[in-house]
């Protein structure tokens, strides 16, 4: 199996459907738990396998660490502990789904990634009255068959006052360099 799966950027919204002008979606699809969530494939930039993760002094507690991606180090997020979930250990499934979050490049961690789907927007629902902070960052539900799949907000759920404590590309760039040179 390979180390990493490439991720197509081609995006199908905007595009209209000849039924009714509505947008055809298209999400990179995961788990974590049973239940399965969606992002916007154009955030995700690739998809990797888990590996060690180097722990950083003072970060906040759903920072599970960073890595070094191709000579950029990059925050990794426990996103079962960003979203209130109870951890659970890494497996052969696991996966770091590295996205860009408004300029940020993050990595989170998910149980298992599934599949790209293309679903029609009028098959999402606007979430249903929940607790603030979890309507916060569910920007909708996709029915799909028989199936739900939560789409996630990377924009509201990593908020502005929590990526400035995470690098920035260039930052994370003089971070490797210091240690390269150091």
């Amino acid at each position: 199996m390979a180390a990493k799966a490439a991720i197509g950027f081609e995006s199908q919204q905007g595009q209209s459907s000849a039924q009714g002008g509505n947008e055809l979606l298209q999400l990179v699809s995961f788990h974590l738990g049973a239940e399965e969530y969606g992002l916007d494939i154009l955030k995700v930039q690739e998809i990797i396998r888990v590996q060690e993760l180097t722990r950083v002094p003072n970060m906040p507690a759903y920072i599970d660490g960073v890595i070094n991606l191709r000579g950029k180090v990059i925050p990794v997020i426990g996103l079962r502990k960003r979203i209130g979930l109870e951890s659970q250990a890494a497996d052969k499934k696991t996966r770091i789904v590295v996205v860009d979050v408004r300029g940020n490049i993050l990595g989170f961690i998910v149980d298992s990634v599934s599949e790209v789907l293309r679903i029609h927007s009028d098959t999402v629902e606007p979430p249903p009255q929940m607790s603030s902070s979890a309507r916060d960052y569910i920007s909708g539900i996709g029915k799909l068959d028989a199936r739900l799949l939560l789409l996630l907000d990377l924009d509201r759920l990593m908020t502005d006052s929590e990526t400035p404590g995470l690098p920035t590309p260039p930052d994370a760039e003089h971070l490797h360099a210091g240690v390269a040179s150091g």
